[in-house]
């Protein structure tokens, strides 16, 4: 069954976006400090990912807290307080707890009130399937006020001998309020999807019911996040690349018409590698990996809340957000200003 195709220029979701909010822990990482205990060097890691550097969590601060200053940012700048909201959605890969998640810590550290919330994992393109659904949502009356949020601590789940997977994540967390609307802004398309032959790509194998934690699985390293890195840049370009494709399909869009590509920020030469296969100028690009590494579900709301902070969204303006992530999840939503 193929999707509702939207009417050019009307909104397959009417909503607005009245509010982002982003948060990164002071403490920060540069390559150069990352060389002192592992062999490699700033360039060496700035030529294969271009990153620079990455905040990190201290050992004594909780993860959510960093969630609940997004959303408390992305809040102020709604004007909304937080017991207005109906539904919270929380994106992550890692959750506070195995039982009863991230969201009720948030819901909580919030003081939000009565309404829904839950966690939502689908890798690092968490965020995007968090904000079709709350979209959905919505537009079907089920809500009208909800944050979206991406909030990632990886740098606990990280082996920090392995210069192949500790240089590339950072901690982060970014929020979106979205309230119902009636206009021309909304979203204008949607494509989610998921290639499960893929799920060895990257995964923490250990914690789970299938690999219970015991001695036995700490030890082997099994809690620590792994990756094919080949494997992912092939697959990861390629899935961007379709599902951006498909989305602006649904929208009735071209590339060209495209103000502002905000890709997951997962590795420099992979958002190099999708710029020129969608042919779309870099300056339409928003970039910020080289100071923040991969942050997961977080990269993409991150990015938006500094783009929209520095005044360089205008209303009316159609942002295209594509991500990849464990699973292999994937996928692609437009969304008019």
């Amino acid at each position: 069954m193929s999707p509702r195709r939207s009417e050019k220029g009307k909104p397959l979701l009417p909503l607005k976006v009245t509010g982002t909010g982003s948060f990164l822990p002071e403490k920060r990482l540069t390559n150069d400090e990352l060389a002192q205990f592992l062999d490699t060097s700033d360039e060496w890691i700035r030529t294969r990912t271009g990153i620079r550097t990455r905040h990190i969590l201290s050992p004594e601060e909780i993860p959510a807290t960093m969630g609940i200053r997004a959303a408390q940012r992305a809040l102020t700048r709604a004007k909304r307080s937080p017991e207005d909201l109906d539904l919270l959605l929380v994106a992550t890969n890692v959750p506070e707890e195995p039982i009863p998640g991230t969201a009720p810590h948030i819901a909580l550290g919030l003081g939000m009130g009565k309404g829904a919330f839950a966690d939502v994992s689908a890798g690092c393109a968490g965020f995007l399937y968090a904000l079709a659904m709350a979209g959905a949502m919505l537009h079907a009356g089920m809500a009208e006020t909800a944050l979206v949020l991406g909030t990632e601590a990886l740098s606990r789940f990280v082996n920090w001998q392995d210069r192949a997977t500790c240089v590339l994540f950072g901690d982060g967390a970014g929020a979106v309020v979205l309230e119902k609307g009636q206009g021309a802004s909304g979203i204008l398309g949607v494509a989610l999807r998921g290639d499960a032959t893929k799920l060895g790509l990257l995964r923490i194998e250990a914690g789970g019911v299938r690999l219970p934690a015991s001695s036995e699985t700490v030890r082997a390293g099994k809690h620590f996040l792994q990756m094919e890195g080949k494997g992912l840049f092939r697959a990861a370009v390629g899935m961007m690349a379709e599902a951006t494709r498909a989305a602006l399909n649904q929208a009735s869009l071209s590339l060209a018409e495209v103000d502002w590509l905000i890709p997951h920020q997962a590795n420099l030469r992979i958002i190099e590698a999708l710029v020129k296969r969608l042919r779309i100028p870099e300056g339409k690009v928003v970039v910020n990996i080289d100071r923040v590494a991969n942050t997961s579900t977080a990269s993409i709301p991150i990015a938006l809340d500094e783009l929209v902070q520095g005044g360089k969204v205008e209303s009316g303006q159609i942002l295209a957000l594509t991500a990849f992530g464990a699973g292999a999840c994937y996928g692609t939503v437009i969304l008019r200003w």
